[in-house]
């Protein structure tokens, strides 16, 4: 049964989730055009998950591990379009078990179909969303479906207007422990017209300012759409404000935590012909911090973090048992500093432009694909090829791609055999990684010790 008064001790949950936001938007991460102040507050206040990582750079497969704690293979979610199974229980099944009023506002990505109908909700009670919102809403025309499968039009920018709907509802609920996932669009791009529509006046003071190294050297659309994809940005950090501001004024602060963090990153058509689902850090590295009950002073995180860690670390945060069923790992042992050995690389699966597989360590990115697989009609392969290898030391912006060099043969075989083991504990059966083709490396060593030996 749900609580009826709230017990103090029974902290609130908002996820405050964007989508294909860069790691890199936020000043928290060294961008200088003071974009996230509120997120940059939030994280040094707070918790800040520095090394985070999505464990699936596209949409609905990232958004399946985020409810589930299961990777995407696991819960059969691997590509869009294919709906989370009915018996397969989400953070708000967990939540609501726990006497929580759950709520959902946003984007979902989940479902069979528009309006999502009651059984694909993932357990959801309170209701205000979409399937595939950049579909059913654009940036000034935000229409969202009830419990009713009623469409609801939403006055304002798409962010204000999600906002004041959250607003809405933490208003409404105040009394009762809430779990509320608010999920933006922003600052995805518009499909139909392939830009990235900040709210009026919000595009034109970014354009042609700081651009990352990665794109600055590799171009992509960033010199057309960066102004548009800052501005939206901002404006997601000012709904991040509004929230803490409303939360305050209802004296909930104290006892309310707040995820923040995105779906995955955006590379600009600079890694494959669209703007995600590559390896790379501008697809799978994303922002995160934790604010509230159990995260205060949490101080800065160093150790590589999935976006797959988040379910059972909100679970573990509000006292909630957490599940076996979930491949990950709660992060708060890290928070209160009471955990030595965390997982020293990030497990990433790769659909729909490829099938393929990664790790990220704090040095090295090692990649494989499935040549003969189209990463749509199949989850797995049982036969990978060695793709890319970059040093992550040397090369931050991942520019040289080293695979199949002879210097670093000994590396990338170390690399396939953690990648390996990976692979077995997220559930997918034994596979077969060959190496890329040998080619020479020229000066390029490991070390200066390897080049000591050469001369």
């Amino acid at each position: 049964m749900q609580n009826e008064q709230k017990d103090d001790s029974t902290p609130n949950v908002i996820v405050f989730f964007t989508d294909q936001q860069r790691w890199d938007t936020t000043g928290a991460h060294g961008n200088p055009l003071g974009l996230t102040p509120n997120f940059d507050r939030m994280a040094s206040e707070g918790t800040h998950f520095y090394h985070t990582f999505t464990p699936q750079p596209v949409c609905g497969p990232a958004r399946s591990c985020l409810q589930t704690g299961l990777y995407a293979t696991k819960s059969g979610c691997y590509r869009n379009g294919i709906p989370l199974p009915g018996e397969t229980r989400t953070l708000a099944h967990y939540f609501k078990d726990a006497g929580y009023r759950t709520g959902y506002i946003g984007k979902w990505h989940l479902a069979s179909s528009e309006p999502v109908v009651q059984e694909e909700r993932g357990g959801y009670e309170h209701w205000l969303a979409s399937n595939v919102l950049e579909f059913s809403s654009d940036a000034y025309d935000t229409v969202l479906y009830d419990e009713a499968c009623k469409p609801v039009k939403l006055p304002g920018y798409r962010v204000d207007a999600q906002t004041d709907a959250a607003i809405r509802y933490i208003d409404a609920n105040q009394k009762k422990p809430f779990f509320l996932f608010l999920s933006f669009l922003e600052p995805h791009h518009q499909n139909h017209r392939d830009n990235y529509p900040a709210p009026n006046g919000y595009e034109a003071p970014y354009a042609d300012r700081w651009t990352p190294p990665d794109l600055k050297a590799l171009g992509g659309t960033s010199p057309q759409h960066l102004g548009g994809y800052y501005g939206m940005v901002k404006k997601l950090d000012e709904a991040l404000g509004r929230l803490r501001d409303a939360l305050q004024s209802l004296d909930l602060t104290k006892k309310t935590i707040i995820l923040f963090t995105s779906d995955h990153g955006c590379h600009f058509k600079t890694r494959n012909g669209e703007y995600k689902r590559s390896c790379h850090d501008s697809s799978i590295r994303i922002p995160c911090a934790a604010y509230g009950p159990g995260f205060m002073q949490g101080g800065q995180i160093r150790e590589m973090i999935s976006l797959l860690d988040m379910p059972p670390t909100l679970l573990d945060a509000a006292g909630i048992e957490v599940p076996h069923v979930m491949q990950g790992r709660s992060a708060m042992p890290l928070v209160n500093r009471t955990i030595a050995d965390w997982p020293e690389e990030a497990y990433v699966q790769i659909s729909e432009s490829q099938t393929g597989r990664a790790i990220r360590t704090a040095r090295w990115k090692y990649s494989v694909h499935a040549p003969e697989s189209d990463g749509i009609s199949q989850a797995f392969s049982n036969r990978y090829t060695e793709e890319f290898l970059y040093d992550l030391e040397s090369d931050p912006y991942e520019l040289t791609n080293l695979a199949g060099m002879d210097a670093y043969r000994d590396a990338a075989d170390q690399l396939k055999e953690r990648l390996l083991a990976r692979m077995s504990e997220a559930g997918e059966a034994a596979a077969e990684i060959i190496q890329a083709e040998p080619r020479a490396s020229g000066q390029r060593r490991v070390s200066v010790d390897e080049l000591r030996v050469k001369l």
